[in-house]
Parts: structure tokens; sequence; C-alpha cells
């Protein structure tokens, strides 16, 4: 595995998403077996950064993780949890709710890594969910601040109103989709020591594979998802958060992380579908 180091943070290049575990934006208790399987399946891969989020199945989808670290007998110090506060929840008061939730469900007394999920409709609704965010980390229920699909304009307010460094940035990043290229953010990012976190990296196996995709994965003996995985683990402040139920394809996604592109087959797969 490969990681990424931020003064007093290592962070796995690799780690497990959890959107549709136990649910999609609702619970669905049919779900719980599988969901149960695939996290057991990814902490005994090695994973050990889990995403999540009050949003995800109604916050069934924290109950699983804390179950599943409970019957797995993991630590809670090995693992690293990141949730996020819905946009809805960024009232002062609203943001202690939010991740005292988080926390019971989670059965933890503290985050490793607090997101605000979506950016709100204004840059100064920021204002009072950062005081309350501050607060949380100087009593220590969380370790360290991020955002989610937030652009340069709202990631740099959100620098200046938190105590803390911020610490990623969470977007859709993927092969093709480079629209966080295009619009700064993942410059910005590398050049001020901020993790840009890619989701939905392979969209749920629905990427589409081209010629130049097939053809390296063939050269490495691997799956054209693990490449398109391993493109964005050579990039510099670039981690990534895939989620499978599938068995295989759970180890697959966290075998992707040793996979060591050249910068020719880098430059391939970037300008693949130009």
């Amino acid at each position: 595995m490969k990681f990424e180091t931020l003064p007093g943070l290592t962070l796995p290049k690799i780690g497990f998403g959890t959107w549709s575990i136990g649910g999609g934006s609702r619970l669905d208790p049919k779900l719980d077996t599988v969901s149960l399987t695939a996290l057991r399946t990814a902490l005994e891969t090695g994973y050990t950064h889990f995403d999540t989020a009050e949003v995800y199945a109604d916050g069934h989808s924290e109950e699983l993780i804390a179950r599943a670290l409970r019957e797995t007998n993991t630590p809670r110090e090995r693992v690293f949890l990141t949730s996020k506060v819905d946009p809805a929840h960024l009232s002062y008061e609203d943001v202690f709710k939010a991740c005292e939730g988080s926390l019971r469900r989670l059965k933890t007394d503290y985050l490793d890594l607090y997101l605000i999920h979506w950016p709100p409709r204004s840059l100064s609704a920021l204002d009072e969910a950062f005081r309350a965010l501050n607060k949380l980390v100087r009593d220590g229920r969380v370790r360290y601040l991020g955002v989610s699909n937030f652009n340069l304009r709202f990631l740099k307010r959100s620098q200046e109103l938190s105590e803390t460094p911020i610490i990623t940035n969470q977007v859709p990043y993927r092969l093709p989709d480079k629209s966080y290229v295009e619009n700064g953010v993942l410059e910005y990012c590398q050049q001020n020591d901020i993790l840009l976190t890619a989701y939905s990296p392979v969209k749920f196996r629905s990427m589409r594979v081209n010629k130049t995709l097939a053809e390296i994965a063939q050269a490495h003996a691997a799956t054209p998802f693990q490449i398109a995985l391993a493109w964005l683990v050579m990039q510099p402040r670039v981690v990534t958060i895939p989620m499978s139920f599938n068995p295989q394809h759970i180890k697959e996604n966290f075998d992707a992380a040793d996979i060591e592109l050249t910068e020719q087959e880098m430059s391939r797969l970037s300008n693949a579908w130009n």
C-alpha cells in the first residue's frame, strides 16, 4: 500500500467507501448481510480508512461499520474513520447534534476526519458551521476537518475559517471525468498540502474501458479498473475510496495501490479520452 503523509497524519492511498452499505439514501435492512460481509472482507484485506456519512442509509452505514469493527475485534486505533455532516445541519447547534449522532452510531468517542458533505448555498453559511467544527476539534471529538464537493471559492473560504488545516476536499475524480482538474481544484490541493479524495473512482464499474486502458491493463496483468485506480494513486496528494460488495473486487481494489505505472502510461491514460 502507498500512503500520503501530512503533518501528524499518514493516510493510505486507497480506503473503503461505504455509499450503498446498508442502503442508499434510505436504510435497507435486506442489505445488512452483504454489507457486513463487504466490511469484514475489507478489514481482513487490510483496509484501514473507512469513509461514511450521516446520510448514508439514514446513518445505518455508520452502524454497520461499528458492528463490523466489533465482530472482527478490530481495535479503534487501527482504523481511520471519516464521516460527513449534511449541509442541512450546518447551523451551530445542528453541527454538534449531527456529530454526536455519528459518534453514537459508530460507537466511538471521536472521528478521525469530519467533512462538510456538500457546500451550502452561500459562503456566509460556512461561518457558523466552522465555529462549531473548530470547537469539536478543540474538544477532541474530531481530529481533522475537511470538505467535500467544494469548488475553489468555497475551499479557500473554508481554509480561512478553520483553526486547523483543511486536510482534504473529497470530489468525483476518475477517468475520464477530470472536471476537478479543469476547475483548478486538483492543482490547488497539490500546491497547498490538501489531499484530493477521489470518490466513485470507477463509477461502480460502469466506467468506459477504451483501447488504451485495456492495453495497459493487459501489460500489467491487471484489470482495467485496477489501472484506473492506479492512475489516481500515482498522482501526488490524491487518495481514493472505492467501494464494492464483491470480495474479489474489494481485494483487487486494494492491490491496485501496488501497481507502478510509467510516466508514459500515465500520460497515455490522461489523454486517452481527449
